[in-house]
């Protein structure tokens, strides 16, 4: 079974002689989530584009593949793209690469130019930071997440040094803040944005999804999702989609490299499946049950919990877990009898409304 690592290899028509598609911004928001620091001009540096093969030759390029999911396999694509009559003659410029733990902010872009006029920039979804899984929860109860508010100023900038047209796109967190950053940016850049590509990305809360700029751009919008998705269903999302098929199962379908390539293109399904369809369900019914301040009160409830460990990944996490056990307890014991029975009470009705949900299912 073909995934996209196989289509980088084997693809051999260059972008001026066959169309950028959403395959190709799969491989590329897949390389967003290296870490080019020290690789890569940064935004504010105001400097030359580099070749994006040249990295590859660099000292101490082990590090652009740590704490990724998946080291092997992206070292493999990187290698894959910078041989590759498609993608190797790309240069790549203008990352930007933010942690904020007391904001709760993870946030990184880079962009890689296809052509001389034509650009792509690519936002990395969430990394194996709990600060960036926080992030993603507070999507629930919250306009707007701080990761959102950089993809705005970082496609203005990009918009300033670069005069071509523009594609965007992510995967996961990083395909809505594809879509945000085309909706808020400025009119003049927004007018120059040709495609916006959202992998699994989750939606946004009804008053975005319903607002002038959203309808703007909704038309450029270019959604997949993998055939049990979960992620890329979340809130209101884009009303039409493709389905990829994934040779795996369930939430581990979010991964890129499990989505399957045939030949040029991936590998379609005609419909999300029905366990997928349950699934959603019952999440989107537990969270209208929930107020905006019972959401993030349960959310930080759970991340408090979590940061009385002391760990910051979930690497981190399971590293010695026997270690941070007594921690946890710690945190939940000294959490108010109110707050406790709270958050009991808002899983229990999870799992009562996945019971009724699983009933209807069956019947």
């Amino acid at each position: 079974m073909k995934n996209i690592i196989n289509y980088v290899q084997e693809e051999k028509a260059s972008f001026s002689n066959k169309a950028f598609r959403e395959i190709d911004s799969l491989v590329l928001s897949q390389l967003a989530y290296l870490y080019f620091d020290g690789f890569v001009p940064e935004l504010e540096e105001c400097s030359e584009s580099i070749a994006l093969g040249s990295i590859v030759y660099r000292k101490n390029k082990e590090k652009l593949y740590q704490n990724t999911r998946d080291s092997m396999k992206n070292q493999k694509l990187l290698q894959a793209c910078t041989s590759s009559p498609r993608f190797g003659d790309m240069k790549i410029n203008f990352y930007v690469n933010k942690l904020d733990y007391i904001k709760e902010k993870q946030f990184s872009a880079v962009t890689f130019l296809l052509s001389d006029d034509t650009a792509y920039t690519a936002f990395r979804g969430t990394d194996a930071t709990f600060v960036g899984w926080k992030e993603d929860f507070n999507m629930a109860f919250s306009n707007f997440i701080p990761s959102q508010e950089e993809s705005v100023f970082y496609l203005n900038r990009v918009g300033k040094l670069f005069s071509g047209s523009l594609k965007v796109g992510g995967h996961s967190k990083g395909g809505n803040l594809a879509v945000y950053g085309a909706m808020k940016c400025k009119s003049y850049i927004k007018s120059r944005i040709t495609d916006i590509y959202s992998h699994d990305g989750p939606g946004f809360r009804k008053e975005i999804f319903d607002s002038h700029e959203y309808c703007q751009i909704k038309n450029r919008i270019r959604q997949s999702i993998p055939q049990s998705a979960l992620i890329g269903m979340l809130l209101e999302h884009h009303e039409k989609y493709v389905v990829v098929k994934s040779r795996r199962i369930g939430i581990m379908q979010h991964d890129p490299f499990s989505w399957l390539v045939n030949g040029d293109d991936f590998q379609y399904e005609e419909q999300i499946d029905n366990m997928a369809v349950y699934a959603n369900r019952v999440l989107q019914e537990w969270l209208d049950s929930l107020n905006d301040e019972n959401r993030e009160r349960f959310v930080d409830t759970l991340y408090s919990v979590i940061k009385a460990t002391g760990a910051k990944s979930f690497s981190d996490l399971t590293e010695e877990w026997w270690e941070k056990v007594p921690a946890a307890l710690d945190a939940i014991r000294g959490t108010d009898e109110e707050t406790k029975h709270f958050v009991l009470q808002t899983i229990r009705t999870l799992i009562i409304m996945s019971v009724k949900n699983l009933h209807l299912e069956l019947k």
